[in-house]
């Protein structure tokens, strides 16, 4: 392994560690079914509204030059997948399931990385390394049944963790890739930013009106300032430099971290069993780190007569 691949984990590794802590602090902002706090929707406009408004004085203050024209979309994609469908869709299933069994589901998001990843990076893993992710996000689906009850059917909140765990790996792949042309800074910040229209309008209409705790709002002022903003600048540096296959495997410490969290910020029990499947998926990235990733040979340059200037 390179130093700069061993540096782009230690960084993912970092920004894993800060979004350990986004279900608790979102199970915190959100409250449970008996005692509702925030509604999910405004906890993740709300954040990102936040964030928006950090990173326009993040790019002004540090003269960011605008995007190219070509990276437009892949922003708009980034954004669709980490500003609006994880946020949303985590949010509104917390309310729902306690973290420590949330922190599981994310179990699964590692093996929906790397494919993104593996196709829009030209990357191939090793057999090796797709049978030790695909064996941990089949651990994660067997954690959801187990707990879902009644046969093999998920509960819904299990559904749309899913669902977000689909829309992180695209905003990750997407991120990852405009990150090697980009400062990972700016990435986030402009994919924050372009979403601003949409979120600042319904962030206010779903704003709460009745008198909320202040762990609620101090919960909301971690998903703000350190998962939807900080914890990207180590993540996608993490991802362009030790390629987004390799390092989304990092993900896989994730769901033991945020049950190290939950136990004691929401006084939440860690059964056996979830223990044990956690420790089990766990187990995953530490075989698949040592299988081998193989970047696709590289193609000769197309020269065009037209070529747009950075």
């Amino acid at each position: 392994m390179s130093p700069q691949e061993r540096r782009g984990l230690w960084l993912g590794f970092i920004g894993v560690a800060i979004f350990a802590l986004t279900l608790p602090m979102t199970r915190i902002a959100v409250g449970t079914p008996e005692a509702p706090l925030m509604s999910g929707v405004f906890v993740a406009l709300g954040r990102a509204t936040v964030a928006a408004a950090l990173s326009a004085v993040f790019l002004a203050v540090t003269r960011a030059p605008l995007p190219r024209r070509a990276d437009w979309w892949p922003l708009a994609i980034t954004s669709a997948g980490v500003v609006f469908g994880f946020p949303l869709f985590t949010s509104v299933a917390m309310r729902h399931v306690e973290a420590v069994h949330a922190s599981v589901i994310v179990g699964v998001l590692p093996l929906a990385t790397a494919l993104v990843g593996a196709m829009l990076h030209r990357q191939r893993p090793s057999t090796g390394f797709w049978v030790c992710a695909a064996l941990g996000s089949a651990l994660v689906v067997a954690f959801a049944l187990l707990h879902a009850g009644g046969g093999l059917r998920l509960h819904l909140a299990d559904a749309l963790l899913l669902a977000a765990m689909a829309f992180a790996a695209i905003g990750y792949g997407y991120g990852a890739r405009l990150s090697q042309h980009m400062r990972a800074e700016y990435v986030i910040c402009w994919a924050l930013v372009i979403a601003l229209p949409l979120t600042l309008p319904l962030a206010w209409w779903s704003r709460p009106v009745a008198v909320l705790p202040d762990k609620a709002w101090w919960a909301l002022g971690y998903v703000s300032l350190f998962s939807m903003w900080i914890g990207f600048f180590a993540w996608y540096r993490g991802l362009a430099l030790g390629g987004t296959v390799r390092v989304s495997q990092v993900q896989l410490v994730q769901p033991f971290l945020s049950m190290m969290f939950a136990v004691p910020l929401l006084g939440e029990r860690l059964d056996a069993l979830t223990l044990a499947f956690a420790l089990a998926v766990i187990a995953t990235v530490f075989m698949g780190k040592k299988m081998p990733v193989r970047s696709a040979a590289a193609r000769p340059p197309v020269l065009s007569p037209a070529v747009e200037p950075r």
